[in-house]
């Protein structure tokens, strides 16, 4: 028996595997499905996040002696006679995972059996090196734009203006002044074409090479700048030793103190050491940091025109939390009604500038309890992030608790996409809308800030990356939008079984800032946000309309 994607015979399977009826041969030919097509498994991933919700309601399923009897939701699957089912003998079931413990599981089971017998697949990364800092950078074309604490493969650095410090996975670091381009090639390699070029080479990265049109240095552990332009090109050792070649001519030794130069006609003299030339360089780390104070006070100055607005409900910034206090007040000034939130495990950290406050989730436990009361037209969220792992299927970023109708959960998937979920008018009616795959490995350990519209008066649902639209989605379910009692980075499932592996949905990483608005916030009020919250300018906040039209047609919307 084989299956396809998209086929009668795979809404079938799926509809077989939630309602406890699969055999043998339809659940090998599932997991063999499974295991090779990517859009298979999305779209199962969502069918057992629908069924699993039904089963939040006790009536789904009932428990008798050592049996399991249970009833098939009223939604309709092809090719499947929705009555109730005979009962189902917990010792005679075909497919050994819990049958008799409830609906949930029986959902969850064909991709717990994928999960186990597919093999681990590696994940692998071409990187060579991190975008450590930079100081006014202005990169020169918009595809040369690169985030800072981006990994860098093999390719071209291209600086208009400013500085960027790249550090190699050897542990070389190179600082280029634009104008300037510089070629990464491995984590033990560079080449600098044009510009200024300052690198620092630990014991770890001895043998790091740099390559110029004139000349090749190769650096045993030292410190040394080179300068390439069209008349020449400056070698400057300002530590150590270093060995340089001219084309095919015999490596010659240069010390710390001294400089050559080689020019057109590949002729070599020696010229003093003008460590002036580095000095921009040199100050890197003092100019970034001086940059990142100046961007907190423009942060705070934001924040303080952000608490009037009188359609933010919630507002936490962290910035003046006290680690002793249980407590994490609620800086929305124009809206009393929702109080301060309650904090349940959780670790405070620093967050995304020096010595600012932010909460770390760690374990199962760890959460921010709140309430939000009212319903709401349109709802906007908007979060910095910096997520360690995604451990679960899915991810809490915020949760309304339970599945009443209108609650609203905002989370991550493991595979990466931004998931938001609206509970419909009944048990069988929900709309989930999920992003293209944004947060993965790459983006482990490096702020992020995410923002979903619900835009109920529009009809669209729209979820942001770093104040660029990603994806958008038709809205078919009415508002009011409810939220009442809810989580951060963790989720109160109501009456559905506690242990059901889908309800486990805690956040494995770090939170520095939380907002929730009662209306649709604009594409441009959207990236503002992240632009006064990122601590770097990002060159990339006046390009966003057009990596918006680029990423936005991989979306489509996932409507189960």
């Amino acid at each position: 028996m084989k299956i396809a994607f998209p086929s009668r015979e795979f809404e079938d399977a799926v509809a077989a595997v939630c309602h406890g009826l699969a055999g043998d041969e339809q659940m090998r030919a599932l997991n063999e499905l499974l295991r090779t097509d990517v859009g298979a498994r999305d779209e199962y991933i969502v069918r057992v996040e629908l069924h699993s919700r039904l089963s939040s309601d006790p009536s789904v399923f009932a428990v008798s002696g050592g049996t399991t009897t249970a009833e098939a939701p009223t939604q309709n699957m092809p090719g499947k006679d929705h009555r109730k089912p005979a009962p189902m003998s917990t010792g005679g079931a075909a497919w050994p995972l819990a049958l008799a413990a409830c609906l949930t599981l029986l959902a969850v089971a064909g991709f717990a059996y994928w999960h186990e017998h597919s093999g681990t697949r590696e994940t692998t990364s071409t990187a060579v090196a991190v975008l450590a800092s930079t100081a006014d950078a202005q990169w020169r074309q918009p595809s040369d734009l690169c985030p800072v604490g981006a990994a860098l493969e093999p390719g071209w650095l291209r600086l208009k203006s400013g500085l960027a410090q790249v550090v190699f996975y050897s542990g070389a670091r190179v600082v280029i002044e634009g104008p300037a381009d510089l070629r990464l090639i491995s984590p033990q390699e560079a080449y600098c074409s044009s510009g200024l070029a300052s690198a620092q080479v630990p014991p770890q990265a001895r043998g790091f090479r740099m390559g110029t049109p004139r000349m090749s240095v190769v650096d045993p552990g030292t410190e040394f700048g080179v300068e390439v332009k069209n008349s020449g090109t400056q070698l400057h050792v300002f530590k150590g030793e270093v060995k340089f070649q001219v084309q095919a001519a015999p490596k010659q030794n240069l010390l710390a103190g001294d400089a050559v130069e080689v020019d057109d006609a590949e002729a070599i003299r020696t010229i003093p050491i003008e460590p002036a030339l580095f000095a921009k360089a040199f100050e890197l780390q003092q100019r970034s940091l001086a940059m990142q104070g100046v961007r907190r006070q423009q942060w705070r100055a934001a924040n303080a025109r952000l608490n009037a607005d009188p359609s933010l409900l919630v507002h936490f910034d962290f910035e003046n939390s006290d680690p002793a206090e249980w407590m994490v007040h609620n800086e929305a000034s124009q809206n009393a009604a929702v109080p301060d939130a309650t904090l349940v495990g959780g670790q405070w950290t620093e967050g995304r500038w020096p010595q600012k406050h932010a909460l770390e989730f760690r374990s199962l436990s760890d959460r921010m309890r709140l309430n939000v009361p009212g319903g709401f037209d349109a709802v906007t969220f908007a979060a910095w992030v910096n997520v360690e792992g995604l451990d679960r299927p899915f991810n809490s970023l915020f949760m309304a608790d339970g599945f009443s109708q209108g609650k609203i959960h905002w989370q991550i998937r493991n595979g990466g996409e931004l998931d938001l979920g609206i509970q419909g008018p009944t048990r069988e009616e929900c709309q989930i809308f999920a992003s293209p795959a944004v947060v993965g490995p790459e983006q482990f350990g490096r702020w992020m800030h995410l923002a979903v519209v619900i835009d109920g008066i529009g009809k669209q649902v729209t979820h942001y990356v770093n104040g660029v639209a990603v994806s958008r989605h038709p809205l078919k379910l009415e508002p009011p939008f409810l939220i009442g009692d809810a989580e951060l980075g963790n989720w109160n499932p109501g009456k559905a079984p506690k242990t059901a592996p889908y309800f486990i949905r805690h956040f494995s990483g770090v939170m520095d800032e939380f907002a929730l608005f009662k209306r649709a916030l604009s594409e441009q009020e959207i990236a503002r946000l992240y632009s006064d919250g990122n601590p770097q300018n990002d060159p990339a906040f006046s390009n966003r309309e057009s990596v918006s039209q680029k990423v936005s047609q991989l979306a489509r919307p996932i409507i189960p």
